[in-house]
């Protein structure tokens, strides 16, 4: 099972507590598989909800593939997810809690097929992100104090 990375959310582990993760296939149409080859994706803004019993990513942008005729792709446009019945009334379960929402986090392929990893994740406020940083920042420090004395 190759799998070959096409984008990755960071901004996702920076403004969520990620909880629970689980893969999901993604309706597409050529151009955008092409595009996705290229890696020309941005996913920032993106989530996922539930709709009629569905799932669909919405504000994943596709760039329009250049080689595309006039059938080209919209892209920014809700995406269906390929998801068990039971899976998807898990997240609809638990989006249905307060502070929680589900945000892709990365973008791949996995045996030609492009799956994207979905978290289900809480908000965190300003004050953990700082929290976030101040203690990335320590442990950094602390490192290269060590890394100094080792020398």
């Amino acid at each position: 099972m190759a799998e070959k990375t096409i984008a990755e959310n960071r901004r996702a582990r920076h403004d969520y507590q990620l909880l629970e993760r689980l893969e999901a296939g993604l309706v597409l149409t050529g151009t955008e598989v092409k595009s996705l080859r290229a890696g020309r994706t941005t996913m920032g803004q993106a989530y996922a909800d539930i709709r009629d019993g569905e799932a669909w990513l919405n504000g994943l942008e596709i760039a329009v593939y250049e080689q595309g005729n006039r059938a080209n792709h919209e892209p920014v446009r809700a995406r269906k997810l390929l998801l068990h019945r039971r899976e998807i009334d898990s997240l609809y379960g638990m989006v249905r809690e307060k502070g929680l929402t589900i945000v892709p986090t990365r973008l791949y392929f996995k045996d030609g097929r492009v799956k994207v990893e979905l978290a289900v994740a809480r908000g965190k406020e300003q004050r953990d992100k700082r929290r976030d940083v101040a203690e990335r920042d320590a442990k950094r420090q602390m490192e290269r104090a060590l890394k100094s004395r080792h020398e």
